[in-house]
């Protein structure tokens, strides 16, 4: 990308009008959490269910234990069009990928876009997903530690996108596929196995 696009998309989605913070400590284990709709994009069976935080017996997470082409969960009922989403999370294991991500301008199982960390191959990358395929506009190469927690965050206003690896932008890209809004939630692929521990979420001004 041209230098002087560098900080285009943060600087479009600063001014944040509403903000919500997700945690899964109060939730049952077990079960899919509450105001959350998961499944697949693709094939296979994943499975979505809050457990105990492997790091923290106090706590719990959103873990995805099953396997699929590219599983994923999304906040019900939230429509983004300008703003950001983040989550925490920790890539435990999976042989074919360790991988992370998050969702936005979600309208369905077969499109939105995706950002994601993957401790096997220590990259961070951006993609849209249309009629169920997913294409690649940006790969970056970062660090991501298996069985350690990670935090990964979009900002994202009009075209504008940009993606930070524990407090360090990697991406900052233009793409004009999906447009308008949609819903927000995380993401893996293949055989993860990915802990969620708190998911963020909100709109900008513009």
């Amino acid at each position: 990308m041209n230098p002087a696009m560098i900080g285009v998309a943060a600087a479009a989605v600063s001014a944040v009008a509403t903000a919500q913070a997700i945690r899964f400590d109060n939730e049952p284990t077990g079960v899919t959490p509450a105001g959350w709709s998961c499944g697949v994009t693709g094939g296979g069976s994943p499975r979505w269910t809050v457990e105990r935080d492997p790091t923290n017996t106090q706590g719990r997470v959103l873990l995805q234990s099953g396997r699929g082409t590219f599983p994923w969960c999304v906040r019900s009922g939230t429509a983004v069009t300008d703003g950001f989403v983040e989550a925490r999370f920790q890539p435990i294991s999976g042989h074919e990928d360790q991988a992370g991500g998050v969702v936005w301008r979600w309208k369905d199982g077969n499109h939105y876009y995706v950002a994601r960390a993957n401790a096997l191959e220590n990259n961070v990358s951006l993609y849209y997903t249309e009629g169920g395929a997913r294409k690649t506009l940006k790969y970056v190469n970062a660090p991501v530690a298996r069985g350690v927690s990670h935090t990964l965050r979009v900002e994202f206003a009009g075209n504008q996108i940009a993606v930070w690896l524990d407090g360090t932008r990697y991406i900052d890209w233009r793409d004009d596929h999906i447009a308008g809004p949609g819903a927000v939630g995380v993401w893996t692929k293949a055989d993860s196995v990915t802990a969620f521990s708190e998911f963020s979420y909100g709109s900008s001004t513009r």
